[in-house]
């Protein structure tokens, strides 16, 4: 069974997605990337808040696995890209609208959907496996 945040990750991947082919549309495109936005800034902390993350990193030692800082690596990859669209998104609403920044913002949107698809990806394989799920909850 999947685990309901890689779901929901996935849900508001399809909703970005939507939003990026109807960026002309700036009464759904703005809004929407800027709640998927604030809703991945806050995701850690519920993770954090809902997960006994001491038990699953330092003694089960997971903190020294590559998938963990693969993750990690692709999560603040993310958040940079997202400052960056920010600024450039920022720069299109004042009127800077040159065909340079248009760019820059469609481009900088398009690696924010290849990283955030490898995020939701290795963010999916860490979730523990349907076999260990009674241990996990115990935990």
């Amino acid at each position: 069974m999947i685990a309901g945040t890689v779901l929901y990750a996935v849900a508001t991947y399809l909703l970005m997605l939507a939003a990026f082919y109807h960026a002309r549309v700036r009464k759904f495109h703005v809004p929407v990337m800027i709640a998927i936005m604030i809703s991945d800034l806050l995701f850690p902390f519920y993770l954090v808040a809902t997960r006994d993350w001491y038990q699953r990193l330092i003694v089960h030692e997971d903190i020294l696995t590559f998938g963990v800082w693969m993750h990690l690596g692709a999560v603040v990859s993310l958040f940079v890209l997202y400052v960056l669209q920010i600024q450039a998104g920022l720069a299109l609403v004042r009127g800077g609208e040159t065909e340079r920044t248009r760019k820059d913002h469609r481009a900088q949107g398009k690696t924010i959907l290849i990283i955030r698809a490898f995020v939701i990806f290795t963010g999916a394989l860490l979730v523990p496996g349907a076999e260990s799920e009674g241990e996990a909850e115990e935990i």
